[in-house]
C-alpha cells in the first residue's frame, strides 16, 4: 500500500472513496435517501478545493488504485484551546478497513501537525460510526458533542481528543 500526497488529478477517485465509504459506514445511521443522493461531482469539487489549502493524503493499492484518504490541520473552531490540531477526514473503502490503512493514512497528518509545532488534536465523528473504536484504540478520549442537522433530522457528532499526538508504529 502506497501512502502519498494527493494531486488534483486524484480528486475524482477521492470523491469515489468518500461517497462509497459514507454509503457503507452510515448505512442504518443516516436516512437512505441522503446516502443515495451523495454526489460524486460535488465531492470531487470539494476535494479539489480542499487541496488548495490542506494537505490531502491517499492510500493507493497496486490493483484497486486509491482506496482511502486523510487530511488534517489546525483545529477549526477555536473552542478547544488545549487541542490545537484536528484530523478533518479519514475515509477508507469498506473492503480495505481493519487492515492498518487508517493508521498509515493518519501518519502523514500527524507529521504535518508536528512540523507546524502542533502537539495535540481532536477529531469529530458521527455518533454510532464504527470509527469511534478506531479513535479510542489510538488513545482518543471523549471531549464533547454537538448537534448537526442533516435531511431535517438532528444527529450528534462526538469529539475525541489527544492531549499529545499519538505515536503510531
Amino acid at each position: 500500500m502506497l501512502i502519498r500526497k494527493a494531486t488534483n488529478a486524484d480528486a475524482e477517485k477521492i470523491a469515489y472513496v468518500h461517497v462509497k465509504s459514507w454509503q457503507s459506514t452510515y448505512q442504518g445511521i443516516l436516512p437512505q435517501n441522503v446516502l443515495d443522493n451523495l454526489s460524486y461531482e460535488q465531492r470531487a469539487k470539494q476535494c479539489a478545493n480542499n487541496m488548495k489549502n490542506e494537505n490531502v493524503y491517499v492510500a493507493e493499492d497496486s490493483v484497486e488504485g486509491i482506496v482511502g484518504f486523510s487530511t488534517g490541520g489546525r483545529e477549526r473552531t477555536g473552542k478547544y484551546p488545549y487541542y490545537t490540531g484536528e484530523l478533518y477526514a479519514i475515509y477508507i473503502l469498506e473492503e480495505f478497513q481493519r487492515q492498518g490503512v487508517g493508521k498509515e493514512l493518519l501518519k502523514p497528518v500527524l507529521d504535518d501537525l508536528r512540523i507546524e509545532d502542533v502537539s495535540s488534536m481532536l477529531v469529530w465523528v458521527l455518533e454510532h460510526n464504527p470509527a469511534e473504536e478506531f479513535y479510542k484504540t489510538l488513545g482518543g478520549t471523549y471531549l464533547d458533542k454537538m448537534d448537526i442537522n442533516m435531511a431535517g433530522k438532528t444527529y450528534q457528532e462526538l469529539a475525541y481528543g489527544w492531549e499529545r499526538l499519538p505515536q503510531i508504529d
